[in-house]
C-alpha cells in the first residue's frame, strides 16, 4: 500500500506545472544569451543545452529521449548537459556514463538564470548567433513517449529548417519537473 501511494503521489506531483519562483525573470525567445567562455562552441552550429538533475525523477525518465536526440542530430547540433544538482559528488564522467554519451558536461548553474530555466529537465536551443530559440519541455509525457508532442525535437527541426518564429502550444513552454534551488534564479532589478 505504501509503495503504491508513493507512486501515485509522485505521478500527481509531477503532472502539475512547476511553480514559478517569486523572483523569476523571464528570458524571451530572440534574446541574446551570454555563454560562459569555458564552453567551446562549434562554429556555425546551434547549441542545445540539456538542463539535468541526477536526483530528479523526471530528468532520469528523460535520459533515453535525450540520448536519441543526440544520436539523431549530433552532426547538426552541438549538445551540452548542464548539471543542476545540489549534490556536488557527481563528476562529468559520472554524467557521461549515465547518458552513455561523450558530450560536454557543465556545472555552471548561472546558465539556468541566463536562459530562464527554473526546473529540470528542460531543453534550451540557442542559435549560432547566441540567441534563445526555444526553452521548454521535451515532451508532453513525463516519460517522453508521446511522439505527437516531441517539443524539443520540433524546435530542432524548425531551427534547422530556418523557421524564424515557431509557435508552440502552452504545454511545450510550461515547466514541468523538479524545481531548481532559488540560487539559480536571477534577482529582480
Amino acid at each position: 500500500m505504501g509503495i503504491t501511494s508513493f507512486f501515485w503521489y509522485n505521478e500527481w506531483k509531477f503532472s502539475l506545472p512547476t511553480p514559478v519562483p517569486d523572483k523569476y525573470v523571464a528570458v524571451g525567445c530572440g534574446q541574446q544569451i551570454n555563454l560562459p567562455p569555458e564552453l567551446k562552441l562549434e562554429k556555425g552550429k546551434p547549441l542545445f543545452l540539456h538542463f539535468f538533475n541526477p536526483t530528479c525523477p523526471c530528468s532520469r525518465f528523460n535520459i533515453p529521449h535525450f540520448r536519441s536526440l543526440v544520436r539523431q542530430y549530433e552532426d547538426k547540433i552541438q549538445f551540452v548537459v548542464v548539471v543542476m544538482s545540489k549534490d556536488s559528488s557527481y563528476s562529468a564522467g559520472d554524467i557521461q556514463n549515465k547518458f552513455g554519451l561523450n558530450i560536454p558536461i557543465l556545472f555552471d548553474k548561472s546558465l539556468a538564470a541566463s536562459c530562464g530555466v527554473y526546473s529540470t529537465p528542460q531543453a534550451v536551443l540557442i542559435t549560432p548567433e547566441h540567441t534563445l530559440y526555444y526553452r521548454g519541455n521535451y515532451n508532453k509525457s513525463r516519460y517522453c513517449t508521446d511522439k505527437k508532442s516531441n517539443y524539443a525535437q520540433n524546435a530542432i527541426d524548425s531551427l534547422l529548417a530556418s523557421k524564424l518564429n515557431p509557435v508552440f502550444e502552452a504545454p511545450a513552454l510550461t515547466a514541468y519537473g523538479c524545481q531548481l534551488a532559488p540560487v539559480c534564479i536571477k534577482p529582480l532589478k
